[in-house]
């Protein structure tokens, strides 16, 4: 643990897999904002944490990190019965007071239409919910007005398609707890928008399109619970729960032994706010979890990220994964957006006596077998090992792209044909990883973009994508921790394939190796990515780069080719391994008929993959 996360000792007859306890969450909580108070300016209206600045500017980073950390301090107030060093009280209701007066140096900026302050608002709101009778209730009326007066410029303000509907829909229930100017119907008109959204199974994209990320479980899910559970509105409590329960379910795939979660989407500076809504499950009574597996993934998960720096040594969260990584930070993002992973401290919410603080911690599905589930509504294939603790997610359905510019650059953090918890992708116009590309004869690559899902089913799913004359099919199919790619290739003569494994990164340079069609890296902790050409390829290598990667300064990729495609329609196969086991799963045999390929090893049942209509695999 690095020496300046001071924590309790460990509890194992607790905590059996990972020692943490709810001692261990309050001293992180405690830790986080005890750092930032050398960054609040003299009023403790705003937290101007040392960064880039985001777009919108340094006094709008500021309230950002006044409002996210409030968040943080609202569910150790609140979690303690106001039980918590004055000190952090009298900074909050300070900031509260200084940055709602507009004569004030660094009062907030107003709420205006599409700004980020509207996001800043919803924390505040929250906050001032959660810990109501220790603060808001304990300011003069004139104070009480000016807060109330800051929060209502939500009203009738525009907001994006997407999880942002949801922020109008808190501030205004707030508002219309303590007799502030709301309007009722916007907020179930935000409500009702999130319906487009709902593509079932739990699941909600963030908006229109394919947008599926952890927004759909830190946004998605949270703010309508919560908001739920402010109005005190039990038809919808009732219809919220039973989606957390079914996404839940699902959900609590996406962790690694080590609590390493899936590296995939926008904002994953956020880190652990990826646990909040399996507290959310818990404090709302949706989760289909045991109490002690809800603790043993949530704690997973702050203890994996304490333990490989983050905080960093000044206490802060910066923009990145473990180190700070800017090339993987959104423009949106500015020095505190980090704290919204104030969210993961939502159990705190629960009190010392609820059993996912009592209970001894359960297994988590990972810890006990082998994993492979089907998530047809975001187009999913997840597959872990037990061995290794590793998890893989197979993306044939998330792209993100119906909200991105067409003129830009393919999002890497949808995009890519696989993501796992021990990996994430390279960042950059040369990036290979995860990608079957169709290059040109002038050596451009086509770009997966605009995915068109075809199916999901138990351990097999695919997709397609069109750019210009080429259209590439491609089915995955789940062997363990492998994943055999089968694409179905139609383009000009003369363009050559390329299919990408996953990107290894670390802060030394992993080692490769590579011969006629097999390529491989292998980091200095075992872990090891593999491809290899079963069918149509006709070369492979390793490409290497630097500082493109959130895992580390130095990435490889293994990678197979065909250097001249045929012209018309051709199909070509590989397996695709990410593995710490240290042991290859057999290599099947493949045998091409037309748009049938026949997967088979000697001790396994062959595997027949049709890539006619709707593609089937038939085991």
């Amino acid at each position: 643990m690095p020496s300046h996360l001071r924590l309790p000792p460990l509890d194992p007859r607790l905590s059996g897999f990972t020692g943490w306890t709810r001692a261990h969450w309050e001293s992180v909580a405690d830790h986080l904002l005890n750092s930032v108070v050398p960054y609040a300016t003299d009023d403790f209206a705003q937290y101007r944490l040392p960064g880039r600045a985001s777009r919108s500017g340094p006094v709008s980073d500021g309230l950002e990190g006044f409002a996210r950390t409030f968040l943080l301090a609202a569910f150790r107030i609140a979690g303690a019965g106001g039980a918590v060093p004055p000190a952090l009280l009298e900074r909050y209701a300070a900031g509260l007071v200084a940055g709602t007066d507009p004569a004030r140096r660094y009062a907030w900026p107003a709420l205006t239409d599409m700004s980020q302050p509207l996001v800043e608002a919803a924390s505040v709101a929250l906050a001032l919910h959660e810990t109501r009778r220790w603060l808001f209730d304990r300011l003069s009326p004139a104070q009480q007005d000016r807060v109330v007066a800051w929060l209502a410029g939500f009203v009738g303000r525009r907001t994006p398609a997407n999880n942002w509907v949801l922020f109008q829909v808190v501030v205004e229930q707030f508002l219309a707890e303590v007799g502030g100017p709301h309007e009722p119907d916007e907020i179930i008109g935000g409500l009702e928008r999130i319906e487009d959204w709902y593509v079932g199974d739990g699941w909600y994209s963030d908006g229109k399109g394919k947008n599926f990320d952890y927004y759909a479980g830190w946004a998605m899910h949270l703010y309508p619970s919560l908001w739920a559970r402010m109005a005190g509105d039990t038809a919808r409590q009732e219809l919220y729960a039973a989606r957390l329960h079914r996404f839940l379910t699902q959900y609590q795939h996406l962790f690694a032994a080590d609590g390493g979660p899936v590296h995939q989407g926008r904002s994953l500076i956020y880190r652990f706010a990826t646990v909040a809504p399996l507290w959310l499950g818990a404090l709302t009574g949706a989760s289909p979890l045991p109490p002690g597996r809800t603790r043993r993934i949530a704690s997973g998960v702050l203890r994996h990220f304490a333990e490989r720096g983050v905080p960093d040594r000044r206490g802060l969260l910066t923009c990145g994964w473990y180190d700070a990584f800017p090339p993987g930070t959104q423009d949106y993002s500015g020095p505190a957006s980090p704290y919204w992973a104030s969210k993961a401290f939502l159990g705190l919410l629960l009190p010392p006596r609820h059993p996912v603080w009592t209970d001894a911690e359960a297994a988590a599905p990972i810890d006990l077998a082998d994993q492979s589930v089907a998530m047809p509504a975001p187009g999913w294939l997840l597959h872990a090992t037990r061995e290794d603790g590793v998890v893989r997610l197979v993306n044939h359905g998330s792209d993100r792209d119906r909200v991105q510019d067409p003129a830009g650059p393919p999002d890497p953090h949808y995009l890519r044909l696989a993501y796992t918890s021990h990996t994430g992708p390279d960042i950059g116009d040369e990036a290979i990883d995860g990608q079957l590309a169709v290059v040109s004869p002038e050596g451009v690559p086509s770009l997966r973009r605009h995915i068109q899902p075809l199916t999901v089913a138990e351990g097999f799913a695919a997709s397609a994508y069109q750019d210009g004359p080429v259209r590439v099919v491609t089915a995955s199919v789940l062997d363990g921790p492998a994943e055999i790619r089968v694409h179905k290739v139609t383009a000009p003569a003369g363009h050559g394939i390329r299919d990408g494994g996953h990107a290894l990164a670390a802060h030394e340079p992993p080692a490769a190796d590579a011969a006629d069609t097999w390529a491989l890296a292998r980091r200095a902790d075992g872990l090891t990515s593999v491809v290899r050409g079963l069918h149509g390829y006709t070369g492979a290598g390793v490409a290497t780069a630097r500082g493109v990667n959130a895992f580390g300064p130095h990435s490889a990729t293994p990678y197979v080719i065909c250097a001249d495609h045929p012209g018309g329609t051709a199909v070509y196969v590989s397996l695709v391994l990410l593995t710490a086991a240290g042991q290859e799963p057999p290599v099947p045999d493949v045998r091409v008929d037309g748009d049938e390929v026949v997967l088979s090893t000697p001790d396994t049942e062959p595997i027949r993959v049709r890539l006619t209509g709707e593609p089937e695999c038939v085991r």
